[in-house]
């Protein structure tokens, strides 16, 4: 099986979420199965398939995320230097539009564009790996073809 790599910072927040889903998720959810039994008739008890139906989706984010953990390769950004490579926080300006924007590139469990986490993976993150500040990239986007000039590179 290939390693996935991840940040510290991706692996403990999906470590996280699996203890939460294990002491939390898990015990709540059989307490709400439990009392919908006791309203009798299953076949037609919405709240006992309500609950079953939630208790399929835990149990399944539980295995996915052990999964995902036993494969974990968990790596420093800080230990990194020079030109951009993964864990690099990178900020960006838009050739087009003058607009900033910055991303760290992670693993892709961890990824989360909103929050400026992008996945190694994508296109853009493709595009920066290898480059240094002052370059230029021009990534292929579903709207086009976007420039961006790297403004600065830093591994936290």
């Amino acid at each position: 099986m290939d390693k996935i790599p991840m940040t510290r910072g991706g692996a403990d927040a999906l470590e996280r979420e699996l203890n939460e889903l294990k002491s939390k998720e898990r015990p709540a959810i059989i307490r709400q199965i439990a009392e919908a039994r006791e309203h009798g008739d299953l076949s037609e008890n919405a709240e006992y398939h309500a609950a079953r139906e939630k208790q399929g989706f835990i149990e399944g984010r539980i295995k996915e995320l052990e999964a995902i953990l036993s494969r974990a390769e968990v790596i420093d950004p800080s230990k990194f230097s020079g030109s951009i490579k993964f864990g690099a926080t990178v900020d960006l300006i838009d050739e087009d539009t003058e607009e900033e924007r910055t991303y760290q590139i992670v693993g892709e469990p961890e990824a989360d564009i909103e929050r400026g986490l992008l996945n190694i993976r994508s296109p853009l993150a493709r595009a920066l790996i290898g480059k240094e500040e002052g370059d230029s990239v021009d990534v292929t986007t579903p709207g086009g073809i976007r420039s961006y000039e790297i403004l600065r590179v830093r591994f936290n």
